[in-house]
């Protein structure tokens, strides 16, 4: 990505024009699906059922909004790498340079609208804690290390689906289901059936792979404090093993691309 820089800024800017094309708002039309969810959260959870206790945190809304803008970067980059070689077969079929940009340039464009949303989230979040904290220069360091995470999974699905053209709505169902088992809108070892069981609150918490990441980011935001040294353990192994597989998978598979896609 770095060698083929320009390249690769080209097919940033291309998305990004493409994505945003005729939009008043532009970016900030990201922003619009985690307010909806936010909002639509915070009534069932806080009005409707009224959940109170440990498990739901206050202020609600920016813990909730918190998990969503890290979730939703993490969703959006797997649904926009997955047919990203396919829909730039032509690039692909007529010029040589490594196919990683392709799959590369989806998520970057995911981490630049994620980054905007966080200009918007940190302020938001730092006034309503009421103190600035130190822990907050540790975020630059997560958003790194989230997106490594996601770049390998991301090079992993893209060329998976450009063989087998099921994975892309394989990933969009199983994301559902991944979205409810993540602690996006609740504590996961305070949740009252868990309290009783807490190595199922573990489970939750670590055996979900983004769970560490969006666990230390929300440490780091919503408590303005340093997520604990298992979490940055966590994630930073677990970037530098996925980023390193899924590079070592799409170098395998990409001989034959040209052909396929």
């Amino acid at each position: 990505m770095l060698h083929y820089r320009y390249l690769f800024s080209q097919l940033v800017r291309r998305e990004l024009r493409q994505k945003y094309k005729g939009s008043a708002l532009g970016v900030l039309w990201y922003l619009v699906n985690p307010l909806v969810l936010m909002g639509a959260y915070t009534l069932m959870f806080g009005f409707v059922l009224n959940v109170q206790g440990a498990s739901r945190p206050s202020p609600y809304p920016i813990f909730l909004m918190i998990g969503i803008v890290v979730w939703t970067f993490f969703a959006q980059s797997l649904l926009a790498a997955a047919p990203s070689l396919i829909e730039q077969g032509g690039l692909v079929r007529k010029a040589r340079f490594p196919r990683e940009v392709i799959p590369g340039s989806a998520v970057m464009v995911q981490l630049i609208t994620f980054a905007a949303v966080l200009v918007l989230v940190v302020p938001i979040a730092v006034a309503l804690r009421g103190t600035l904290t130190p822990a907050l220069l540790l975020l630059p360091p997560l958003v790194v290390l989230l997106f490594a995470f996601t770049l390998g999974c991301a090079l992993i699905v893209a060329v998976l689906h450009a063989y087998f053209r099921d994975i892309a709505p394989i990933i969009a169902a199983a994301l559902l289901p991944w979205f409810f088992v993540t602690p996006i809108f609740f504590v996961a070892s305070k949740l009252p059936p868990v309290e009783s069981h807490p190595f199922l609150g573990t489970l939750l918490d670590w055996v979900n792979p983004i769970a560490p990441f969006m666990l230390a980011i929300r440490s780091v935001l919503f408590y303005g404090r340093a997520p604990g040294l298992g979490q940055v353990l966590y994630t930073v192994v677990a970037a530098v093993v996925v980023l390193t597989l899924g590079r070592a998978v799409f170098t395998r598979m990409e001989g034959e691309l040209a052909v396929i896609v």
